[in-house]
């Protein structure tokens, strides 16, 4: 969990700094895209190159279709590369519970199976078995709760992230649309 979160600030971090140059320049030619990194700069790069391979077609419509086919090829993949991981962490937020339950059921299992051996039932006997059974149960639910809020967290931040960068790319191919016919 804390990997991911380091990882969509690192991100946000970076797209932060490219939309600051946007901001600072008004042509996506005049921004040096090999000092930046990131989600947007990629998004930026992959535009660049398509432009700059279509460009010799002559034809405007067929260049922005092809600008805008390297965007979604490039959202998709970045959007694959926030997901990363998530699965892992979904199994463990439903899966958790599980393995404490199935802990209980052995552990209260496996201390009334080592009273059938016992000559007289009694609490003393069966104690220590229900305190390991129990233990598990909490040793499972102090991995569950939390992961649950975390991955919930997580996966709205990245929710947020893909719309963003989504948002970024039509701002782009505007941006590109209106400096292709300046």
């Amino acid at each position: 969990m804390l990997g991911k979160y380091f990882e969509i600030k690192r991100s946000k971090e970076l797209n932060g700094r490219i939309e600051k140059a946007f901001g600072a320049k008004n042509a996506l030619g005049y921004i040096d895209l090999s000092k930046y990194s990131g989600p947007y700069a990629s998004l930026c790069s992959r535009a660049v190159e398509a432009q700059a391979r279509f460009a010799q077609t002559k034809n405007d419509a067929i260049t922005i279709g092809h600008i805008e086919n390297a965007l979604q090829r490039e959202v998709a993949k970045q959007s694959a590369s926030y997901e990363n991981k998530m699965v892992m962490l979904g199994s463990i937020v439903s899966g958790a519970p599980f393995l404490g339950l199935l802990g209980t059921v052995w552990g209260v299992m496996d201390a009334f199976g080592q009273m059938a051996f016992q000559t007289s039932a009694s609490l003393q006997n069966l104690a220590p078995g229900v305190s390991g059974a129990l233990l598990t149960t909490v040793a499972a639910l102090l991995v569950a709760i939390p992961s649950v809020f975390g991955y919930n967290y997580l996966l709205s931040s990245i929710k947020q992230s893909i719309l963003e960068l989504e948002n970024f790319a039509s701002s782009l191919m505007d941006r590109i649309e209106l400096e292709w016919k300046a």
